[in-house]
């Protein structure tokens, strides 16, 4: 459930995204400074060890368990503003219906991977155990900072030409 709730929204940042933007009368550099900032919070979370567990009770019926693999592990948590900034900021870059298309494609394999990690997800975390979780978190929060950091960095430039 949560792997197609990914994919369902992002492909609606695919084709939605740039109209909603032009709406609000929002440019796509403000937009890239604004999720680069989102992203640098997540990256800082989990760069302090901000824990976030969520797991249905017991006696959970069917219904509570998909609504937890929509909210929030499907967003804000898989495709959270970071992932739809991104995809909305990759689909102003396209000149052409292909550029869709693939990127449609590229949706659905992630959507397949995020599947397939859910899948591996419980054998990876008994061979890591605690400690080795810890470190993979705090190394991919390092890595995320710097991916939010030329988010930032690139919106700005767009907003202000004299900088770049």
């Amino acid at each position: 459930m949560a792997s197609l709730s990914v994919f369902g929204i992002l492909l609606a940042a695919l084709l939605l995204g740039e109209a909603i933007l032009s709406f609000f009368g929002i440019s796509i550099h403000s937009f890239r400074t604004a999720g680069g900032i989102l992203l640098l919070l997540m990256a800082i979370n989990m760069l302090i060890g901000h824990k976030q567990t969520f797991s249905p009770d017991d006696n959970a019926d069917a219904e509570s368990t998909q609504s937890i693999a929509i909210v929030p592990l499907s967003t804000p948590l898989l495709a959270g503003p970071g992932a739809i900034s991104t995809v909305i900021v990759d689909a102003h870059k396209a000149n052409s219906a292909g550029h869709y298309g693939m990127m449609a494609l590229v949706l659905a394999a992630l959507s397949l991977t995020v599947w397939l990690t859910f899948l591996a997800a419980p054998w990876v975390s008994r061979r890591l155990g605690s400690i080795g979780s810890t470190i993979v978190t705090r190394l991919m929060g390092l890595l995320l900072a710097a991916i939010a950091v030329e988010f930032i960095a690139g919106g700005l430039r767009g907003l202000f030409p004299a900088w770049g």
